[in-house]
This record gives structure tokens, C-alpha cells and sequence, in this order.
């Protein structure tokens, strides 16, 4: 069985720790035809791809399909971002749905619960998917949720706590915004080789590259970044260098 973890490590020693978040807004026409696009000009520099929920509601089912089918020709792995977060049996059929459509993994909110996390995670394994849960977002808002105090057994904050749910439940990976790059080098010095840690926030959001990779993360998640640059094949390709460390 090869997990979704392994097929991200292996295709990122070659194209690089770069996972494009292809979220356009609304003004963006085509979708379907612009994702395929940047797949096609940008996979030499990526490892995977990552759909937001407000891109994926305006596609088919057959347009989701065809994008995913597109990515997996050029060996990039692709990630449903929904913030999965419901009771199990919702969790089950929507996970189902997601594999069906080709994706290769999805992120998921632990404040659902570590018993509904445990059952999510084993579900999607068995079928060679994956789960990233959020730990700690970019935005300079999620101080004010992700920072909180909470008493669970002791008293810790909320970041710490959905980290020892992500290890508990064996999650693949966490999401750790690279604005706080101390809070990735907790969670890396906390999670050693146990799960990957992803962070969206570089560039646009002010997030330094070569920082976070040096406090401990291992997958970047850029969109703005790239898809806003006056040349977004060059921009891929000066990250795609920056993660691995040239």
C-alpha cells in the first residue's frame, strides 16, 4: 500500500515542497480550463495542488474529476480543502465522495472531535488517502481562536491540543500558518518524523520561505503568491528552489 504521505514525499524530492492553492475568487472565468492550465505551465514546480471550498462548489462533478485526472498524469497529489468538520457518519460519506472525485486527501477540522478525527483517519487510510488537520492558521485573526486557553486534562492552548489530537489520531499532516513560524518550530520539535507539517501565508500574507522551512515545515501552500505574479511559472520555479534549499 502506498499512503498518501509517501507519494507526496517521493514526488517532492524531485519537483520540490510546493503545493499550489489554486483559489481564485469569483471574478475568475473558466475554472475548470484555468486549473488545468496552471497544472499543465507549474507541475514541474509543484508537488501537489489544493482546492478550496469556494472553488470546488462552482464545478461538476466531471470538471473536479478531470482536474484531478489532469494532476495525477503530471504526479502531483491533490488536496480537497473543506475544513471537514461534522458528525462521523457526514464525515464518512463526504470522504467517500472526495475519493471518488480523485482526490488524494483532505483537510479536516479536529474541533470535531479525536474519536470522529480516529474514525476519519482509519477510514481514509484504508483507502490510501490522506487527512490534514488544522493546528494553527495564517491569518492574523487566528491568534484569537487557535491561541486560546483550554482545559482539556491541563491547561494549554487550543494549537496544543489539536496537535496531540493530529498525533493521537495519526493524521498525515497539520496545518501551521507560515506567519508563526515559532509555533512551527513547536509542533515540529513535538511532532519529530510523525506528520508533515504544511503552511499557507507565504509571500501575500507575509510569510518568509526560507524561515519556516528552517523552523520545520515541509510542505509549502502558496496561491496568491503565485497566481498574481506578473510570471507565476518563474515565481513557482524561485520557490520551488527556496523548499529545496538552493
Amino acid at each position: 500500500m502506498v499512503t498518501f504521505k509517501t507519494r507526496l514525499s517521493q514526488i517532492s524530492k524531485t519537483n520540490g515542497k510546493v503545493i499550489l492553492a489554486n483559489d481564485y475568487d469569483q471574478s475568475v472565468k473558466n475554472l475548470e480550463a484555468k486549473t488545468i492550465q496552471n497544472i499543465k505551465e507549474l507541475h514541474p514546480y509543484l508537488c501537489g495542488i489544493k482546492l478550496n471550498f469556494h472553488l470546488l462548489l462552482p464545478l461538476s462533478g466531471k470538471e473536479i474529476l478531470k482536474i484531478n485526472k489532469t494532476a495525477h498524469q503530471y504526479g502531483l497529489q491533490t488536496i480537497a480543502d473543506i475544513k471537514l468538520n461534522d458528525i462521523g457518519n457526514t464525515n464518512q460519506v463526504t470522504s467517500k465522495h472526495l475519493w471518488n472525485l480523485g482526490f488524494d486527501a483532505v483537510i479536516a477540522n479536529p474541533i470535531m472531535g479525536l474519536d470522529s478525527l480516529k474514525n476519519l483517519v482509519k477510514s481514509a487510510h484504508k483507502n490510501e488517502k490522506g487527512v490534514i488537520t488544522l493546528c494553527h492558521m495564517s491569518a492574523p485573526e487566528a491568534k484569537l481562536s487557535y491561541d486560546m486557553e483550554v482545559k482539556m486534562g491541563k491547561k494549554q492552548q487550543l494549537y496544543q491540543l489539536f496537535l496531540s489530537w493530529a498525533l493521537t489520531a495519526k493524521v498525515d499532516g497539520i496545518v501551521v500558518g507560515a506567519t508563526f513560524p515559532k509555533i512551527i518550530k513547536y509542533c515540529s520539535k513535538k511532532a519529530g518524523k510523525n506528520l508533515s507539517i504544511f503552511s499557507p501565508g507565504v509571500g501575500t500574507q507575509g510569510g518568509n520561505a526560507d524561515e519556516v522551512i528552517s523552523s520545520g515545515t515541509d510542505y509549502l501552500i502558496v496561491g496568491r503568491t503565485i497566481l498574481n505574479s506578473r510570471n507565476p511559472i518563474e515565481m513557482a520555479k524561485e520557490l520551488h528552489l527556496q523548499s529545496l534549499g538552493k
